[in-house]
């Protein structure tokens, strides 16, 4: 009962970052051995992804869709950047299996998701997208509530173009 009760807290939190607001700051682990800020892209796009899992069918179509059209979103000078509650380690063996050409960090303890609304009831993530503009405002925020589908390259791009 309890968690049940706390569920609507969760949603609430799900819509607390909007389109025009600021993107909220992080530094999580990633792929490649290194830290990751969204500090370090101040000054460019960032597309930031969150996907419930690594190696599950539709994450592994999502992220293999971005990464074969990376060529589109650096064109337009965004950086893609998925954000995941595996560790490093599930995210490395992940990444190398499909050769995607873009950091996976790990948000185990869920603390940026949560400060991007995306958990749902009982914690668990959601996939949900953001285009973040280089001064580091939310120009596209996307949550899905059954996640079983994902946001078009083509639709990410109209977001980037309209952010930059």
């Amino acid at each position: 009962m309890v968690r049940r009760a706390a569920a609507p807290a969760c949603q609430t939190v799900a819509v607390s970052v909007k389109v025009g607001e600021t993107a909220p700051s992080f530094t999580l682990p990633g792929t490649g051995g290194r830290r990751y800020s969204l500090s370090d892209y101040a000054g460019q796009v960032v597309v930031l992804v969150f996907y419930p899992a690594d190696d599950t069918p539709v994450c592994t179509r999502q992220l293999n869709t971005y990464n074969d059209d990376l060529g589109q979103f650096e064109g337009l000078g965004a950086q893609v950047l998925a954000i995941s509650a595996q560790d490093v380690d599930s995210h490395e063996r992940f990444s190398a299996k499909h050769g995607l050409g873009f950091p996976l960090l790990a948000d185990t303890d869920k603390a940026v998701a949560g400060a991007y609304g995306t958990l749902g009831p009982l914690g668990f993530p959601r996939r949900s997208t953001f285009v973040i503009d280089a001064g580091g405002v939310v120009r596209y925020a996307h949550r899905a509530i059954a996640g079983l589908t994902f946001r078009p390259v083509s639709e990410l791009v109209d977001a980037i173009r309209t952010a930059s």
